[in-house]
């Protein structure tokens, strides 16, 4: 249920609700803060965990058997994929040029 409060500067009413804060021209955005970590290594761990769990899936014979053959598969393409990836920030080209 919403209820009238306070004005706004420019005169008109706010509103408020239980579902949140209002939404308009007063309502503020708050830019996103870059990550404390260089994408290159966040793009390395990533890697790192998908040869791990192509290992894993090849040790253990019930992750590659039968229904779940193409567990593999998935693995090697999250490699190849990470690989892409890496080379693209690594390069920096387009909004990758200011990640490092």
């Amino acid at each position: 249920m919403r209820q009238p409060s306070a004005s706004r500067p420019d005169g008109a009413p706010t509103t408020s609700s239980a579902a949140g804060p209002a939404v308009g021209p007063a309502a503020r955005v708050t830019e996103p803060q870059p990550l404390p970590w260089r994408t290159t290594r966040v793009v390395l761990w990533g890697i790192g965990l998908w040869a791990l769990a192509l290992v894993v899936t090849l040790a253990v014979p019930s992750l590659h058997t039968g229904d779940r053959s193409w567990w593999p598969w998935c693995c090697v393409a999250g490699i190849v994929l990470g690989l892409l990836g890496y080379s693209y920030v690594r390069r920096g080209r387009g909004n990758a040029s200011d990640a490092h």
